[in-house]
């Protein structure tokens, strides 16, 4: 008997099922997908299942104490082979799942070395054998093609039970953003943000570069970002004066696709090499072998299956928690838990929609980004300068992502801080948002008006967290680096560390608020800043010194 419905995304509402369709069938769109033709019975697919993990309990509690400072543990991260031999699937989950794919004839799959997930290449034909219900067609946006099913799918019920999600189905990449934003109204010159004006603000001198040999960063691109190298080398020759820094990635992860670099990708790359200076980084680049393959998924499964990682990586990713499954999204906790635990500090961008809306009927809520909302990520928001003709102090920056999580409950390590900001700051009803859930971000750098070099041209007034997430993570792979001359380990989840510093170490940023619903209650304003935490730029922005100091201080 087939019972159990996995899917996605619920925008499209399909009556009398226990999950929702994603595709419009009356304009033939997926999301902003143009629907192209239904895949051939024949034509090869690769899904990913993502087989049940064991004693995701003990990892979480294993995360916990090498994450916190007062913890005889903090620092004593694990190898991939001891997180593998923890949270591997039992003997029955991988003997079940291996004879229900044999019993379809699938037999051309690759697992990683901590063995739950299995990515399995088969036909479209018997993939729609195997799970019931799904149809698969091809969809174009941009000029870019992906295959998915139509449809919802479903499993045998003894199979259910050992697997978490399926991979390569339903879930569609998110629209990149338009990091590039128009002048604000005060017209004349305008002092744009470079690596010298973040070295500025945050107190970086010319000495503040890396020097280990055993260090590195890393930045992950999706949805079809590429960087160019001629682009990274022009950008260092124009604004990498007056520090030592590199001018090429030193590993690319994945294939970079032709055609013209993309500004996101340009800026992540650009911008972790000018704060994260004279470190060696990698770039993970996702376009996904098959049609079928999620690239969010692909770049999960490569930090489960290597050794040797860069100590810090910074993700310019989200989506709307609402468009994802809890399953799907528990699933990719526990990932983030396994890089933690290794010592691997992951920084999300919050997003770039404020507190976000979501339109229900009569109702607005508030509308949370994952894995800007995952309690396992360091999650970075935005700022701006207060005067924008000088380097002064920070405001917010309007669009800076935050919220609560309507899915994670709020972790132990920030709840004194969210509830001191819960009940001493004017809040909007409580109607917009879910007052016991994982408050982001974490942290905050400047986000707006940057300077990137893209397709050999210098690009002004780009804006957003993917600015601030590398500048974040540069910064945090300097820390590392000092670190390592001391003897000390990463040092990776950063969050329960963060909160216990209480904000000190970083500017607090007390002014402004960033978007929330534009209707009559809330009025297009989210939530505000306010002394110490707050939920548009968390703790603040790094004061490096006096952050390098406490974080040197075990």
């Amino acid at each position: 008997m087939h019972q159990d419905i996995f899917c996605y995304r619920p925008e499209i509402t399909l009556a009398a099922s226990k999950c929702n369709y994603i595709f419009d069938k009356t304009s033939g769109f997926v999301l902003g997908w143009a629907h192209v033709d239904r895949v051939g019975p024949t034509e090869e697919l690769e899904l990913t299942f993502a087989l049940k993990q064991q004693n995701v309990h003990l990892l979480e509690e294993k995360l916990r104490l090498v994450s916190d400072p007062d913890s005889v543990q903090y620092g004593k991260h694990l190898s991939l082979e001891e997180v593998a031999s923890l949270v591997r699937p039992s003997d029955l989950t991988e003997k079940v799942v291996h004879r229900w794919l044999q019993s379809h004839g699938i037999t051309n799959c690759l697992t990683v070395r901590t063995q739950d997930f299995l990515q399995c290449t088969m036909t479209a034909e018997t993939a729609e054998r195997l799970l019931p219900g799904s149809r698969f067609h091809r969809y174009m946006r941009d000029g870019h093609y992906l295959v998915r099913s139509s449809a919802p799918y479903s499993v045998p019920n003894d199979v259910h039970h050992h697997l978490d999600f399926v991979g390569g189905l339903h879930r569609l990449p998110p629209k990149g953003l338009d990091l590039s934003k128009k002048q604000k109204s005060k017209a004349g010159f305008h002092l744009g943000v470079t690596p010298s004006i973040l070295r500025t603000r945050y107190n970086l001198t010319s000495a503040d570069v890396g020097s280990v040999q055993n260090n590195s960063q890393a930045v992950a691109q999706f949805l079809e970002q590429y960087y160019h190298p001629a682009d990274l080398a022009e950008f260092m020759a124009m604004f990498g004066g007056g520090f030592q820094h590199r001018s090429e990635v030193d590993r690319v992860v994945g294939t970079q696709g032709g055609g013209k670099a993309g500004i996101e990708a340009s800026l992540d790359v650009e911008y972790i090499m000018s704060t994260g200076a004279n470190i060696s980084t990698w770039v993970f680049t996702n376009p996904g072998r098959h049609e079928s393959q999620e690239p969010f998924l692909q770049w999960m499964i490569l930090l489960s299956n290597m050794t040797g990682l860069p100590w810090v990586h910074t993700i310019s990713y989200g989506d709307d928690e609402d468009s994802l499954s809890a399953a799907y999204m528990t699933r990719i906790n526990t990932e983030f838990m396994k890089a933690g635990v290794r010592g691997i500090s992951l920084l999300f961008a919050s997003g770039d929609s404020g507190a976000g809306c979501r339109h229900l009927g009569k109702e607005n809520t508030f509308r949370p980004s994952f894995p800007a909302s995952s309690p396992y990520v360091t999650t970075v928001g935005g700022t701006s300068f207060k005067n924008p003709y000088k380097v002064t102090y920070e405001v917010t920056d309007s669009i800076s992502g935050g919220g609560f999580s309507n899915i994670f409950k709020m972790p132990d390590y920030q709840t004194t801080a969210v509830n001191s900001y819960l009940k001493t700051v004017a809040l909007p009803p409580k109607s917009y948002f879910n007052t016991s859930g994982r408050a982001y971000p974490d942290m905050a750098a400047l986000s707006d008006n940057y300077w990137v070099v893209s397709n050999r041209v210098p690009v002004p007034l780009v804006s957003g967290t993917s600015a601030s997430t590398p500048v974040v993570g540069g910064m945090l792979s300097l820390i590392n680096d000092q670190r390592f001359m001391k003897g000390l380990p990463a040092l990776g989840f950063l969050n329960p560390r963060l909160y216990k510093l209480n904000g000190k170490a970083l500017f607090d940023v007390t002014e402004g608020c960033h978007y929330g619903c534009l209707d009559e209650q809330v009025q297009g304003q989210g939530f505000c800043a306010a002394p110490s935490w707050d939920p548009v730029t968390g703790w603040g922005t790094p004061n490096y010194p006096a952050l390098l100091a406490v974080l040197l201080s075990d």
